[in-house]
């Protein structure tokens, strides 16, 4: 019981240095089982003994210190419950030590590692405590940071008296989400491999592409090959100008009438 005696000075529990030298009980602020238990001896030695406190008070202590042993472990229950379910989640952990520059870590926690009270996490093959972790990273979010994607929306004019390609640059994606090849709709059909081209990060459509198509606007949509089939329909707006196809006119089925006349 000596070890959990602490001297008082001007009514403050001072702390307690343990056998290593190196731990203390926690500061003044933060009151753990170990501090209450200081408290309470200090109480009984140091009470009046013309009026000593009744059993009911310490009782009542013991029934505080109890609750407060329950909340510790409670609260040590869901730290490890919180440190095993970030198996196989990606985090970032900071690494910096005192004095030094701050500095960060990512990548996956392998397993979790339960050394005495202290709860580590291996990731990249290293040790680092629970406390060293900054965020955690949601795996729809990486996922969606790898797969392709347009550099920007791109908005073109195509005029058919001066007909130009259009070109625009893409992002084929990273790691297992990426892309070698695209295809290309236009206006609900897939362009022949003969009128689009990808070099680089660069898609050009050839200005044929747009020679039958009346005054409106379109919307080309790009798809990706990768693993989701990627596909990007509202990042690339065409307004046709000085066109002179028409639209052909539907019949009551909903086509045109020049394909009813070749099925018949």
């Amino acid at each position: 019981m000596s070890e959990l005696i602490a001297p008082v000075v001007d009514g403050v529990v001072q702390q307690a240095a343990t056998e290593t030298g190196n731990k203390s009980t926690r500061g003044t602020n933060e009151v753990g089982k170990d501090a209450f238990l200081q408290l309470l001896v200090c109480q009984i030695q140091h009470q009046d003994p013309l009026q000593p406190s009744t059993d009911t008070e310490y009782i009542s202590q013991l029934a505080t210190f109890s609750q407060l042993e329950q909340l510790q472990n409670l609260n040590a229950s869901y730290e490890n419950t919180q440190a095993f379910s970030l198996v196989g989640k990606s985090v970032v952990l900071k690494t910096s030590k005192e004095g030094e520059k701050l500095s960060y870590v990512s990548g996956t926690v392998d397993f979790i590692n339960m050394s005495g009270k202290n709860v580590k996490l291996s990731v990249n093959g290293s040790l680092y405590d629970l406390n060293q972790l900054y965020s955690v990273i949601d795996e729809q979010y990486l996922l969606e940071q790898g797969l392709p994607s347009l550099k920007q929306e791109y908005s073109f004019t195509y005029d058919a008296k001066a007909p130009t390609p259009l070109n625009f640059e893409v992002n084929l994606g990273e790691g297992d989400t990426k892309a070698s090849e695209v295809a290309v709709l236009l206006d609900g059909k897939v362009l022949d491999a003969s009128l689009y081209s990808l070099e680089g990060n660069v898609v050009t459509i050839r200005s044929e592409a747009f020679a039958d198509l009346p005054n409106g606007t379109y919307k080309p949509a790009v798809v990706f090959n990768d693993p989701y089939y990627t596909t990007i329909s509202d990042e690339i707006t065409v307004q046709v100008i000085n066109s002179e196809a028409t639209q052909k006119p539907e019949n009551e089925d909903g086509q045109n009438s020049e394909e009813g006349a070749t099925e018949e």
